[in-house]
């Protein structure tokens, strides 16, 4: 409570000290005025003169505060504007960046489209028509996503399209592959021969090595599955097809002259129940024997009951025997092709004429070389009604 008068009652002190400064900055102040011969008094009191300094303080006070209002405002004003222009360059740069970026997708796509219709072309010009067909799920995936992404950003609607395109080509491509190795493999096993001997080499990867160059179809470095499906594929049939290239191939001999074939037969020296174990062909002392497939040359000397005799192996497990030559064009650890000359025909060994007889081996085993022959070179079914029987 004592506190509480000492402070309410030191109000009207401070109030009457101000008011005291007041006066004597503003006293009353007389003026004369003489007037027409007269003398006129006015007298300014202290208050008009504190309530006139006061206006005028104020009006002072407005009008800074004016000015520095509209100086603000000025600042402010200036600020937005340079920040609305700002903005519009940025938005000037990035619509310039947006039409850039359009431009460059375009370009892309129509690139790869080229570059599909190229593919497209050439391999309709060198491998025929692929096996069409919906793929598993490929076409309607990729349709599917392309919409999508057509929807999400209307430029890439193109890069979309090339996409689908390319991922149907990829599953039609494999298609292809695996039809071909699956033909291979019906035709070696349908000639007795065991075509799982290349795939596992294939698969095992034995006796091979090298640089490690890695295949990806992604940027991370990955393989998309359905690319290293189709790069499996076409591993598969072309090592099948390699396999293929060591089979009998081309005609040993002139088969207008085939005289005796594969199986039963009546000996020609004993007239006796017999089995001949390849083909005849008849032609003169001299005429060309031919390699009926590439392959190396394991033998190349006199065989009981053959007489002059050439045998290449053409891996496998596969040999080719041919006997009766009259010479030797091809010698024992000599690599021959297909077509090759290795020998000419003669009657040495069991032979009652000029012939050259062949043989085709799997595994020591004596096999019919018709089949071979027909299926890689259509040798006609037919032995010329009469010919006379001349065998080994």
């Amino acid at each position: 409570m004592p506190n509480r008068v000492v402070s309410e009652s030191s109000v009207p002190v401070l109030l009457r000290a101000v008011q005291a400064r007041l006066r004597r900055w503003f006293p009353d102040r007389e003026f004369f005025m003489r007037c027409e011969g007269e003398v006129r008094f006015v007298t300014l009191s202290s208050k008009v003169q504190i309530a006139v300094a006061g206006a005028l303080a104020l009006l002072v006070l407005s009008w800074l505060a004016t000015l520095t209002g509209v100086a603000i405002a000025r600042i402010v004003a200036a600020h937005d504007a340079e920040s609305v222009l700002n903005r519009e360059a940025r938005v000037i740069r990035a619509e310039s960046r947006v039409a850039a970026y359009r431009q460059s997708v375009r370009a892309v796509a129509a690139d790869l489209r080229r570059r599909q219709d190229f593919i497209d072309a050439m391999v309709a010009a060198h491998i025929g028509d692929l096996p069409g067909g919906r793929p598993a799920g490929g076409d309607a995936a990729g349709a599917h996503a392309a919409r999508k992404l057509s929807l999400a950003v209307p430029e890439a609607a193109a890069l979309a399209g090339v996409e689908t395109r390319q991922l149907a080509f990829a599953e039609r491509l494999t298609r292809y592959a695996d039809a071909r190795a699956a033909a291979d493999t019906a035709r070696m096993r349908g000639l007795g021969l065991n075509p799982d001997r290349e795939l596992a080499a294939l698969d095992t990867g034995a006796g091979e090595g090298g640089p490690l160059l890695r295949l990806s179809t992604e940027a991370d470095g990955s393989l998309d599955p359905r690319f290293g499906r189709l790069g499996a594929s076409l591993a598969r049939m072309d090592a099948l097809e390699q396999d293929m290239q060591r089979l009998p191939q081309v005609l040993p001999a002139n088969p207008q002259f085939l005289s005796s074939g594969f199986g039963y037969r009546l000996d020609p020296f004993t007239h006796g129940a017999a089995f001949h174990p390849g083909l005849d062909f008849r032609g003169p002392i001299g005429t060309p024997i031919l390699a009926a497939a590439r392959g190396t040359v394991i033998f190349a000397g006199q065989r009981s009951g053959y007489g002059n005799c050439v045998e290449i192996d053409h891996g496998g497990g596969l040999v080719t025997r041919y006997a009766h030559m009259s010479a030797f064009r091809a010698h024992q650890g000599e690599r021959v092709a297909a077509g090759e000359v290795i020998g000419a025909i003669g009657s040495t060994g069991r032979s009652t004429g000029p012939h050259l007889h062949f043989e085709v081996r799997i595994d020591d085993r004596p096999v019919n070389p018709r089949p071979f022959l027909e299926t890689l070179t259509h040798v006609s079914e037919k032995t010329a009604a009469g010919a006379v029987a001349v065998n080994d």
